[in-house]
């Protein structure tokens, strides 16, 4: 590639044991949140997280913080432990060209009149969905900014994570497609989810994992930043050992 040496300086996504593969990165760019969550999780080690003050911007309309296991637009269901052992039935549809999975039961319940949709099942199977929705929420850029916002749970680095500008959310040329999951710990209180799926950028394709590090606060899925690394997208070789969901 003739500008890689010049990728390599704009990005902190292509140091060394990160990426599989230069597309990665071109996958990386038109993912907001992904984005911003990669550069809290590779900053510098001797950085201090930042206390977090930050409310979500008045766009925000959703309820106020709810207490215990309680849904925030009221989802039933809650499971404490579990895990997921065969893919949900969900009706899946459209963030530009990405598709995500919906459902009733699982959510999403809720959609801010900014344009995000939120509010997903206290359960195992609401963690994934959540997950898989995280991923196609960056296409659409009008609401990517209050959806990162919403999606930041309190912690400290939540702070930092906003502070991160994520430049270059340009998606032409670029498709990602969820092709499977894996569930790789459930406590009802956090979630750790693997959504694999596959990708394309001016006609170079990719199989990648895309990890999020999920906790229950205020009545939905939101990205742990009592975590310094929230979140964790890579090439990988191929989707063995997930289980096949997607449309």
């Amino acid at each position: 590639m003739s500008d890689e040496n010049q990728n390599e300086s704009q990005s902190p996504f292509t140091r060394p044991g990160f990426i599989a593969a230069a597309i990665v990165v071109a996958l990386i760019v038109v993912c907001g949140i992904i984005l911003v969550a990669v550069n809290v999780g590779k900053g510098s080690p001797n950085a201090a997280p930042t206390s977090s003050t930050s409310t979500s911007p008045s766009v925000i309309s959703s309820p106020g913080p709810v207490s215990g296991d309680s849904s925030v637009c009221g989802l039933g269901g809650t499971e404490l432990s579990g895990s997921v052992t065969s893919a949900p039935a969900a009706s899946w549809k459209y963030e530009g060209t990405t598709a995500y999975p919906t459902s009733s039961t699982y959510g999403p319940g809720k959609t801010d009149p900014a344009g995000f949709r939120y509010c997903f099942q206290h359960s195992p199977t609401g963690a994934l969905f959540a997950a898989a929705n995280a991923l196609a929420a960056p296409s659409d850029p009008a609401a990517s900014k209050a959806w990162q916002s919403y999606f930041a749970a309190p912690g400290p680095y939540r702070d930092k994570l906003l502070a991160q500008e994520a430049n270059g959310n340009s998606q032409a040329g670029t498709r990602l497609s969820i092709a499977g999951f894996r569930l790789l710990s459930y406590d009802g209180k956090t979630a750790q989810v693997d959504i694999g799926g596959n990708g394309s950028s001016n006609g170079t394709n990719v199989t990648f994992s895309a990890v999020y590090n999920l906790v229950w606060a205020d009545g939905d899925w939101k990205l742990n930043t009592a975590n310094d690394a929230p979140f964790d997208f890579a090439g990988v070789p191929n989707l063995a050992g997930y289980t096949a969901w997607g449309q």
